[in-house]
């Protein structure tokens, strides 16, 4: 069955009842924290919540960013978390250089890359 909706000059077509995957949106952080562990590196965890919809759109990952934009680490994400809305993970071992007082840190998911909503988190050493 297929089932297609005309909306102004556009088609949008929904086949078998489903939405189309660009429905989830971008992934967003909308928590973070930065915990500096006994070896002078650092634990970042990030909560993040995006519509996964299964293996064909999910957060794929999230980044650990100095102020200028330079990836400190990356966690990735294996498999969708469709059932477990907002979520969080860590990334350990985070080198951060002294002289950085704050982390932006982002999400991505498979469809859009980055975009979403940021956190930026003060470093306390």
């Amino acid at each position: 069955m297929m089932r297609v909706l005309f909306f102004g000059f556009g088609l949008l077509s929904i086949l078998c009842g489903q939405a189309t995957i660009a429905n989830a949106g971008e992934a967003d952080v909308v928590r973070a924290t930065a915990d500096r562990q006994s070896n002078g590196t650092w634990r970042i965890s990030a909560t993040i919540k995006h519509g996964d919809t299964g293996w064909d759109h999910y957060a794929n990952r999230f980044d650990v960013l100095a102020p200028d934009g330079t990836v400190l680490g990356t966690r990735v994400l294996h498999h969708p978390h469709v059932d477990e809305q907002p979520f969080t993970r860590s990334l350990f071992n985070v080198r951060v250089p002294d002289d950085i007082t704050e982390i932006r840190v982002r999400a991505g998911d498979s469809v859009h890359e980055t975009g979403g909503a940021e956190v930026t988190v003060k470093l306390t050493r």
